[in-house]
């Protein structure tokens, strides 16, 4: 019986072993692994891993990007009993620190040189750590250190293993059952340290089946693998639907050249955080730009037309029969290429989450034929917890909840659910589980939400982050910053926002703007600059930022819930926020309280009369130097609207979803 992930492996082995399985780009040219040469490696893996003697329980280190040997390193440690652990690549040495002594790590598995130089950092703070195998040998031929093995060499002893033991790998996987642990994934610690969230085979197998049957997954589906291995997205899409659906995941040679292998290999179910979505719309705004006076006017005719009808095609919505002709021409003449450029010609269904996606955004996709849908989860919930149904697409909701997913809204407003994808427990932090984790079966996401009418979740902000503005006109209005954040970003010019508010008189903000979105702005209006500081204080700049921040507050004032929410001050930060130093986390999430600690005199600043402040900091650098960056900031004020009238109303309710 198929119920854990190396059973799939060899159930797919067995039924189609010649079908392609995994792809890597190396040097431009794709590579490709069957499904029996998936099993062939990773049996040689796990032989060679119990070789060395790693034991049933333990913990697997897996650092690096998203490749089919480490990939077999996943399955060859599950096959063994013994529970991956994938971390960030892009993490810094310290944020390693505390998953591996957390677990009492002796075994690690890293990509290449820059993955094993951060791991040997951490011998002067941990001296568990006995197996480094590293997969890429590039600069590592000088390396003396006996910790420090190439997973080739552990491949050749498994193999040699396999020769006196050819039965080892399948006893293994028979061995296995659903409720023994399948991975953990550490959070980003938004909030603190980072938890690690335990699933086991079940739950994770679950949520992969429910979305197979949600989006009617075949193995025909050709997936890239691009996001960090180490999100539990990504592990879901890339690894535990790959083994259920049994279809073609395919790894980038790098990131930067991700947009030409997503041309190349044509996804056709693609999954994306907003910000991906957003820098391919930009991309395509600065090309638009640059394009001659006739490819302007014909992408702008059809890009207009597109938003008015492209939605209802999309949507199997009743549309006349000339607009049905006029939308052909541009499928032909613009959306077609725009979609082929972009790598999205054959997607099928397209996801995206994480954060809120703007509605400009999301209908623009959707309107040049893209079937891009949002979905609701977390880490502790196996992802899939709401979807949205193919015709019932919408830029304000998450969707239904899919096979199996109970929701309820509590008093507080928060989001609980109930599913067969739920976590089994915070690793040894028992607390912590228990108060997410009700004895009815309930996990308490700390999301405020409400469901609406159609049976669609909403999603406000996270509790402890909704609050009310604390005095002046607006005393006792709600305070959602999370929301406000995300209606600033979805303007291109946008990359980031920080919203303080809670138990003050008014909103303010800071903002990080879009480096290559601005700078291609301020160059075709022949403005200088000699860097990302010099350009975020330009008056133009700073003007630019105000008309969408005022945009932001028209749109605020339509709904007298949140009308308080106004954003009255503002100032643009001279350097862009970054996870290295603490600021956001490793998914991109804001670290507000951390933000507002940092920079604490600029907060005052907004909320004193000051019309300008100066400001330095130390940052650092890409090449890890440190350096010091200043400015003469400039505050300002922000044109404030009246209630126009709509109030959002939050119905407590529970909804339940079976399959279809």
């Amino acid at each position: 019986m198929s119920n854990t992930f190396p059973s799939l492996l060899l159930s797919h082995a067995s039924s189609r072993g010649q079908a392609t399985a995994l792809r890597e780009k190396d040097y431009g040219i794709w590579k490709s692994y069957s499904w029996t040469d998936v099993v062939n490696l990773s049996s040689k893996i796990a032989a060679g891993l119990h070789c060395q003697g790693i034991q049933k329980g333990e913990q697997l280190i897996i650092v690096g990007n998203n490749r089919p040997r480490l990939y077999a390193c996943l399955l060859a440690a599950q096959s063994l009993g013994v529970i991956p652990v994938p971390l960030y690549s892009d993490a810094v040495s310290a944020e390693y620190l505390f998953p591996i002594q957390n677990a009492s790590v002796r075994f690690c598995i890293a990509e290449d040189q820059e993955q094993v130089d951060k791991l040997l950092d951490l011998e002067v703070s941990y001296s568990g750590l006995k197996h480094i195998y590293f997969d890429d040998p590039r600069g590592l031929g000088n390396y003396h250190n006996e910790k420090v093995c190439s997973l080739d060499s552990l491949i050749f002893s498994g193999d040699s293993f396999l020769q006196t033991q050819p039965d080892f790998f399948q006893s293994s996987i028979a061995s296995l059952n659903a409720q023994d642990t399948a991975a953990i994934f550490y959070t980003s610690g938004t909030t603190g340290v980072p938890k690690g969230v335990v699933h086991t085979h079940q739950s994770l197998i679950d949520r992969a089946k429910a979305g197979q049957t949600f989006d009617r997954l075949s193995e025909k589906e050709e997936v890239l693998a691009y996001l960090p291995l180490a999100w539990i997205g990504q592990n879901i899409f890339s690894y535990a639907q790959w083994l259920v659906c049994g279809y073609t995941v395919n790894c980038p040679e790098s990131s930067e050249t991700i947009s030409i292998d997503m041309r190349e290999i044509g996804p056709t179910y693609y999954f994306a955080p907003p910000r991906i979505f957003e820098s391919m719309l930009t991309s395509i705004t600065i090309k638009m730009e640059d394009a001659n006076a006739l490819k302007r006017k014909l992408y702008s005719y059809f890009i207009h037309f597109a938003a008015r009808v492209g939605q209802s095609i999309m949507n199997a919505q009743p549309v006349s029969l000339k607009d049905r002709l006029i939308y052909g021409i541009g499928d032909l003449c613009v959306y077609g290429p725009l979609r082929n450029i972009l790598g999205l010609s054959r997607v099928r269904v397209a996801y995206t989450a994480g954060e809120a996606i703007g509605p400009d955004l999301f209908n623009f996709f959707r309107s040049i034929g893209v079937n891009l849908k949002q979905l609701y989860g977390s880490t502790e919930t196996a992802v899939f917890v709401c979807l949205q149904p193919d015709s019932q697409a919408k830029s304000d909701t998450v969707g239904i909840a899919c096979a199996g997913v109970e929701l309820q809204i509590n008093e507080q407003g928060e989001v609980l659910v109930r599913s067969p994808g739920l976590f089994k427990e915070y690793y040894k932090n028992q607390e912590a589980s228990t108060e997410v984790l009700d004895a009815e079966g309930w996990y308490h996401t700390r999301d405020a939400g409400f469901i609406d009418a159609q049976g669609h979740l909403k999603i406000i902000d996270r509790v402890k982050d909704v609050g009310r503005i604390g005095a002046g006109q607006f005393k006792g209005a709600l305070f959602a910053p999370k929301y406000i954040e995300n209606k600033l970003k979805f303007f291109p010019f946008v990359k980031e926002a920080v919203a303080f508010g809670d138990a003050r008189q008014s909103v303010c903000c800071f903002i990080n703007i879009d480096f290559e979105a601005v700078g291609n702005w301020a160059e075709r209006r022949s403005l200088a600059y000699a860097g990302y500081t010099d350009l975020s204080q330009l008056e133009q700049v700073r003007e630019l930022v105000l008309s969408c921040v005022e945009k932001v507050n028209f749109d605020l004032s339509q709904d007298t819930s949140l009308t308080g929410s106004q954003i009255s001050r503002f100032l643009i930060l001279p350097k862009e926020l970054d996870a290295d130093e603490g600021e956001l986390t490793r998914t991109n999430k804001v670290r507000r309280n951390f933000i507002a600690e940092k920079y604490a005199l600029l907060v005052h600043a907004l909320y004193s009369e000051l019309s300008e402040q100066f400001f330095e900091t130390q940052v650092k650098f890409e090449d890890g130097q440190v350096g010091r960056v200043s400015a003469l900031l400039k505050i300002t004020d922000a044109c404030l609207y009246p209630p126009q009238g709509r109030t959002t109303e939050i119905t407590r309710t529970t909804a339940s979803a079976q399959a279809s």
